[in-house]
């Protein structure tokens, strides 16, 4: 999760509708995630590694980040989070680049340098922004390169030399409002860079939260839109 972000939400981030509904399509895309260790590169505030650490057998997690002041340790439900600034060869049986790629120049680089990190046949699941149409000022003010077609994110999983084991887009139930938004920013000329992500009413996080959770039972069929692309793979 993007630092920036964190600051808007505050400690509402775990009841925020998106961010709810993406650790949720994690844990459908992941299934048992095991009981080794996570490493989570660009982690930001660490909440998908602390969502893994409350909600499944994960041991640990290893959260990489460059933003952070200082290499520290913090716990989630009694289980270690060490927080560091780079980290060398780890025992992670998955890697989680949440919103990361989109952010580098050289995606395939970043992708296969962390890879190279854990052992083989680790999994590493990957979410990126989806179609480069719905640019707009959010992405200015994250400090992101591109948005992702589903193709386009595979052929970077490929290319890094990573084996594919699926991949779908998420949050299609809400993609229609979000085209509407963007759409109509641009007519109306008030794009410029702020993020789009608001504290809402506990009924707007419920209704727009039940509208994503609808369609996880069929995301994994999902290669048609949403406004996030999922890719899991496996190192070889």
């Amino acid at each position: 999760m993007d630092l920036k972000e964190t600051d808007i939400l505050g400690d509402g981030i775990a009841r925020h509708w998106y961010y709810r509904s993406k650790a949720r399509a994690m844990m459908r895309l992941l299934g048992k995630a095991g009981t080794g260790a996570v490493l989570d590169v660009g982690a930001g505030s660490g909440f998908f590694s602390r969502h893994l650490l409350a909600h499944s057998d994960v041991r640990e997690a290893w959260c990489v980040d460059i933003s952070y002041a200082q290499d520290s340790e913090s716990q989630e439900a009694g289980k270690p989070l060490h927080l560091r600034r780079d980290i060398a060869r780890v025992d992670a049986q998955l890697v989680l680049m949440m919103d990361v790629l989109e952010h580098v120049d050289d995606d395939v680089g970043l992708l296969r340098h962390y890879a190279a990190k854990v052992p083989a046949r680790s999994q590493v699941l990957i979410s990126v922004p989806a179609f480069q149409f719905l640019w707009s000022g959010h992405d200015v003010f994250l400090e992101h390169r591109r948005r992702y077609r589903l193709g386009q994110i595979e052929a970077v999983v490929r290319e890094a030399g990573l084996q594919i084991e699926r991949s779908a887009y998420y949050f299609g139930g809400v993609f229609p409002l979000a085209v509407a938004s963007r759409l109509a920013e641009r007519a109306s000329s008030r794009a410029r860079p702020q993020s789009q992500l608001r504290q809402h009413a506990a009924w707007v996080n419920g209704l727009l939260g039940g509208i994503c959770a609808l369609e996880l039972p069929l995301m994994r069929w999902n290669r048609l839109a949403g406004l996030t692309a999922f890719c899991l793979a496996r190192t070889h």
